[in-house]
């Protein structure tokens, strides 16, 4: 196995790695028994639940740098703004059609317009676009731009509570009752992957551009540096009480303390699997993320809607209470669901399927 096939090998484990920690934490068998690690925060601070989906778009742009970067370089730049416009537009419409199922299947009062591949879908068109547009110094000052205005907007923009500030309160106006969250009496509203908070995530998109090019390049010394600096920027903003960590937000705190784990994992991976030829566990759920995680949703959703969670739940789990105690029976249902997907993209990888969107 050569150097590239190596280096994309530990992308795909640190990629599936947050896919399988995704379902694990949105799929408890009980809402009621979370253990706290595996329960986002409330509002300001983070816990590792709230690394996930940083990880994942810092990955996005891991992976965007290895396919992209060698073509730019050879100039092919243009030929690619269409493909990555049109896979952003199939990401994003994937995620729209998951909430119109959740919304029938479920019959929620209104139906969700932002979410989580809804975000992926647009920090991949705007990251690729930049990237093709900009080389290194560009991409550099896109970052630099991002964290400090968009920390000069939530600074400017009143109190950083979830009511009050100026995320929250633009993306009340303009989804309403179609966030995660709306209040008819007061006209108040919040959605984790809103419009506003979307700044950050870009942001950390383009910080795994810049670590994909280091690492791409085997300017390892660079990739830690890098994760170190951005880890100690973000815990500083945070310990001054500058900028509160805050992931939804996704504050430029959030940005640089989880982009600076993010980039160390990614050495650390790199490290354990391209170099010491640890296998890569997570790998089959890293090729086929996409469809694993919408998999996952329309199978979790459909057993909810049908009636079908609550006796699986009850019955199939329930021996496991008078030893693991009420937290322990749901952490197993969620590895139990987890376990399940794991096996289908394993076949599904063993059988060289896989399926992009």
């Amino acid at each position: 196995m050569n150097a590239s096939s190596k280096r994309i090998a530990s992308v795909d484990a640190l990629r599936g790695l947050a896919v399988a920690a995704m379902l694990l934490v949105n799929n408890p068998g009980d809402w009621g028994h979370v253990y706290a690690p595996l329960r986002h925060s409330a509002w300001h601070g983070w816990t590792p639940t709230d690394l996930i989906f940083p990880f994942f778009l810092f990955i996005v742009g891991v992976s965007l740098s290895l396919s992209m970067g060698g073509k730019i370089e050879a100039g092919g730049g243009a030929a690619l703004r269409g493909a990555v416009i049109q896979r952003a537009l199939r990401i994003l419409l994937l995620g729209m059609a998951l909430n119109v199922f959740a919304w029938l299947v479920l019959d929620k009062p209104a139906l969700r317009i932002p979410g989580v591949l809804q975000r992926i879908g647009l920090c991949f068109g705007l990251a690729g676009l930049i990237a093709i547009q900009w080389r290194a110094r560009g991409q550099r000052i896109w970052i630099a731009a991002l964290l400090v205005g968009y920390g000069a907007l939530l600074l400017a923009g009143g109190p950083l509570d979830k009511a009050g500030n100026i995320a929250s309160r633009f993306d009340a106006w303009l989804l309403g009752s179609h966030a995660y969250e709306w209040n008819a009496a007061t006209l108040t509203g919040h959605d984790p992957e809103g419009v506003v908070s979307t700044l950050g995530a870009l942001a950390t998109t383009l910080l795994g551009w810049r670590c994909g090019e280091a690492l791409r390049a085997g300017a390892l010394k660079q990739l830690a540096a890098m994760g170190l600096l951005a880890a100690a920027a973000g815990f500083a903003l945070d310990a001054i009480g500058l900028m509160p960590i805050n992931k939804h937000l996704w504050t430029p705190s959030f940005v640089l303390w989880t982009g600076g784990l993010a980039a160390l994992a990614l050495l650390g991976a790199h490290a354990l699997i391209d170099r010491l030829g640890v296998p890569p566990l997570f790998r089959s759920f890293g090729v086929n993320a996409i469809a694993a995680y919408a998999g996952a949703w329309i199978c979790a959703v459909s057993l909810a809607g049908f009636g079908w969670m609550g006796p699986i739940y009850a019955h199939g789990f329930a021996w496991l209470e008078p030893h693991v105690g009420a937290y322990g029976r749901s952490l197993a249902f969620a590895l139990v669901f987890v376990g399940a997907w794991w096996a289908i993209v394993r076949v599904l990888d063993r059988r060289g399927i896989h399926i992009k969107v």
